[in-house]
């Protein structure tokens, strides 16, 4: 499984990428808000730090409005996705991007239909948003589920990427669930390393090493 990082701070992505932990990254408006930066800036200095896909968005509401958007952030590097809605503007706009050789990331994706139409526009990635179904009593899980098997019934290339992801069980699940990718915050990616018996283990084999009175270095 691929692991994106869902965020704009630099220092966070660059941390996690020194140790190999990230593929691509993802951002939206609110990511962009949270750092204060402007969008065109922050996302070269993000294009320059990782080489996998980064993410994009759009903020246009028409088609047409949004492949310029996207033709213009898709300057910004070899290695930008365009990120547009799940709408059918944001549909019409994946075709185009997509026909001109462009990455897409169709976001905001809530049903296994909606999956269908990212797939049949052409998509390179669709983002279901996981935690944002559990919030409405829905298996947001299921939803994974149900795409990779029409995914995999008709052979679509479109990667699924588990998005709006709250907690460590949300990436095994979507690992299990058959997503190709994961984007997640970087405090939920750096929590998969904990576990309490890991700490406890830990504790435990630092007395006995204090009791030996012995050093390494």
């Amino acid at each position: 499984m691929k692991f994106f990082v869902d965020t704009a701070n630099t220092a966070a992505i660059a941390e996690l990428h020194d140790l190999g932990m990230v593929d691509g990254v993802t951002t939206n408006p609110s990511l962009i808000l949270k750092s204060g930066r402007d969008i065109l800036e922050v996302t070269k200095e993000i294009c320059d730090l990782v080489p996998g896909p980064v993410s994009a968005e759009v903020v246009a509401l028409e088609a047409d409005d949004m492949i310029a958007e996207g033709r213009k952030l898709a300057k910004i590097a070899d290695n930008i996705t365009v990120k547009v809605p799940l709408t059918w503007a944001g549909l019409k706009a994946c075709k185009t991007l997509t026909d001109e050789g462009r990455m897409v990331n169709v976001t905001l994706c809530f049903s296994s239909n909606q999956a269908l139409l990212a797939a049949k526009a052409g998509a390179t990635f669709i983002s279901p948003f996981i935690g944002r179904l559990d919030d409405m009593n829905l298996d947001g899980m299921e939803l994974i589920r149900d795409i990779r098997t029409i995914y995999d019934n008709y052979g679509f290339a479109t990667e699924i990427l588990a998005a709006s992801i709250r907690s460590g069980n949300h990436v095994s699940e979507s690992a299990l669930a058959g997503a190709d990718v994961v984007t997640a915050p970087p405090n939920v990616l750096k929590g998969l390393a904990s576990h309490p018996l890991t700490d406890k283990g830990l504790a435990a084999f630092m007395k006995d090493w204090e009791a030996t009175g012995q050093k390494i270095l």
